[in-house]
């Protein structure tokens, strides 16, 4: 069993100001897992910046636990934060390069400042600068390359110290769409050849879709939902959980289909079936058709890819009476297929 490496406790944050106060974070408890790559989403002011930050103790929380590799690092000593930073690497948004240094020389810091020899920060920036694909730029400036470029500076960087853990600021929000594919690429390397945890906050869902295997969602501070990504992608349960997945798996039967729906006088219901790709979406179609005897037609489809995984939307039409669409819900939970009944 995969063991937890940061957990979460009852965290409580409010920000004060002179006329007001914000309530940033409210109750928030989860767990995360060797090895998990987790998202934390949500809209502006969700407060999923701040729970990042917390992470490693930029923020302190006004209560509650935030445990790594099982010690609590709320009030430790800045000698004990410092111990447990090494562990946590960090990846910004805007990049944060010194703009006077080299590409090198960026890279190196942290090797510096933890007081490694010549020759072990040159075996060290040597080789990252192979891994993030930025051989021969060494001595290059950080004016003198583009976004993709620096955020791959940034990644080297924050591996330098060979993290446990790294987190990422909504680090792909300042790029191009093909830029950030390929970021996104980079770091799911950095997640399986380094088995670097990686906690990526973020407010685009097609991140999550790409690259996390968890998620949690935040909204007003509080957590709104949270478990595996085809999990949610497959059921999502909460209202802005839907309004995230809606965006990159459409499901809204077309306008056209509903209209010619309301003038059918038979007797049918809607169903949205949920299909992995371990489930044989033909077979199980062709069964209730067959094998129940039931009359189904396909409304609409669309097939989408979460993290390796397919995941196939499909909006059924069942036609007959009240025993067969029993029979037909009853068939689809024994082959433990999610799906869900269609109002329109």
């Amino acid at each position: 069993m995969t063991e937890p490496i940061i957990n979460i406790s009852a965290l409580n944050k409010t920000f004060k100001s002179k006329d007001s106060s914000y309530k940033a974070l409210d109750n928030i408890s989860l767990s995360i897992n060797k090895g998990d790559i987790y998202g934390l989403i949500g809209f502006s002011g969700a407060g999923k910046s701040t729970l990042l930050r917390m992470i490693n103790a930029l923020e302190i929380p006004d209560s509650g636990k935030i445990e790594i590799d099982g010690q609590d690092i709320v009030g430790l000593s800045d000698r004990k934060l410092r111990s447990i930073r090494k562990q946590i690497g960090m990846v910004f948004q805007e990049f944060n390069l010194l703009e006077s240094k080299s590409v090198y020389e960026n890279i190196a810091i942290a090797l510096k400042i933890n007081r490694f020899d010549k020759k072990q920060i040159h075996n060290r920036v040597t080789e990252l600068l192979k891994f993030v694909g930025l051989e021969g730029k060494e001595k290059s400036f950080p004016d003198e390359l583009s976004g993709g470029q620096k955020q791959r500076v940034g990644i080297a960087r924050a591996l330098a110290n060979h993290p446990k853990i790294l987190l990422c600021d909504e680090a792909t929000s300042a790029l191009d769409p093909d830029t950030t594919e390929s970021i996104l690429d980079l770091l799911n390397k950095v997640n399986k050849e380094y088995g670097i945890t990686i906690i990526f906050v973020t407010h685009t869902i097609r991140v999550i879709q790409k690259l996390c295997n968890k998620v949690a969602i935040l909204e007003n501070g509080k957590l709104v939902e949270n478990g595996n990504v085809i999990d949610i992608f497959s059921n999502p349960k909460s209202a802005i959980a839907r309004r995230f997945v809606e965006s990159v798996i459409p499901s809204k039967i077309p306008s056209g289909i509903v209209n010619e729906l309301k003038k059918y006088k038979g007797s049918y219901r809607l169903i949205r079936i949920f299909f992995h790709a371990e489930n044989a979406t033909d077979d199980v179609i062709w069964q209730i058709n067959n094998r129940l005897n039931v009359h189904t037609n396909v409304m609409f489809a669309s097939v989408s890819e979460i993290r390796d995984v397919v995941l196939s939307v499909i909006t059924l039409q069942i036609t007959g009476k009240q025993e067969d669409f029993d029979r037909t819900y009853e068939y689809i939970r024994s082959l433990g297929i999610s799906f869900e009944e269609v109002n329109i």
